[in-house]
């Protein structure tokens, strides 16, 4: 599959055969392709998770469930635990953690939509997988690897998060931790990387396109990219997301929240409802333009 002169910087032939052999691809046609609730990964299909960064409540949670998927999205995605960057909390920065699981439960029956959701400490992950039909793991957990034993041992599929400081070499590491520990269906995702120039001032990231292809050369696992979370910037979100599945991108994670402005976390990159019903007829028109599609007409 590989000749002796790849791949160079970060991942060597070795790494590939000894240190990641089961996230490595063995041809270079082999892809895994598997269902989650019904929504096939790694095909023709480009999976778009959608939903606010953070459940606020139920009313909020149901209404953005029913929007997303009446507009095509495949998951809904919501935060009830969340890794705030600072221990103070109010009525305008906060987490609901189990009252949220509660509600993002009630949001999917209703909407009859799949959750994703993140799980952040091994006693939640029982309750999570009681709800979610994928777990996430978030960036600053990607190298918690007791932590990644645990979540592998659940058997539910699961979602990793890129570090924002972490190489491909990293990032496939901490994969190989999940599928060594019993994770049977596994999507990578890219958020961003610190990078010394953003563009915005409120900007921290800048979302690593490059490591969509990069990835795809070594791994047989779906990539999926979050343009919100990597740009921190609503305008932004839109261009990311359509470059991200013209560079070949297995699913799109997006915020989408009733009243982006009013967000009680991350107010700058959600996007509103009708913004997100345009973009998912522009990304399935720059799937199709690549031999995929987003949507189901």
């Amino acid at each position: 599959m590989i000749d002796n002169t790849f791949p160079g910087k970060d991942i060597t032939l070795d790494d590939l055969a000894t240190k990641i052999p089961l996230a490595a691809k063995k041809t270079a046609e082999h892809k895994s392709v598997f269902e989650v609730a019904g929504v096939k990964f790694g095909g023709d299909v480009v999976p778009v998770f959608a939903g606010p960064n953070t459940v606020e409540s139920e009313a909020q949670i149901v209404e953005t469930a029913i929007a997303v998927r009446r507009r095509g999205a495949h998951f809904l995605r919501g935060g009830a635990f969340k890794p705030l960057t600072f221990p103070y909390r109010g009525p305008k920065y906060f987490e609901l953690r189990e009252e949220g699981l509660t509600y993002l439960s009630k949001a999917k029956r209703e909407a009859g939509i799949p959750v994703i959701t993140e799980v952040m400490e091994a006693k939640y992950i029982s309750a999570v997988a009681e709800v979610a039909d994928i777990l996430q793991v978030g960036a600053r957990n990607m190298q918690n690897y007791p932590f990644l034993e645990e979540v592998a041992r659940s058997r539910k599929p699961v979602m990793l998060k890129r570090h924002y400081g972490a190489s491909l070499r990293d990032w496939l590491g901490a994969a190989e931790y999940l599928l060594y520990h019993g994770t049977e269906k596994l999507i990578l995702c890219e958020r961003g990387v610190v990078a010394p120039h953003t563009h915005r001032a409120a900007s921290r990231f800048l979302l690593d396109i490059q490591v969509v292809p990069a990835a795809q050369e070594v791994t047989h696992l779906p990539v999926a990219v979050d343009p919100s979370h990597a740009s921190f910037w609503r305008p932004w979100v839109p261009p990311l997301a359509l470059s991200a599945i013209a560079a070949g991108a297995d699913a799109i994670m997006l915020e989408v929240h009733p009243k982006p402005e009013e967000a009680a976390v991350d107010p700058l990159q959600a996007i509103d409802f009708a913004t997100f019903d345009a973009l998912m007829r522009r990304m399935d028109a720059v799937a199709r333009a690549v031999g995929r599609r987003v949507l189901d007409s």
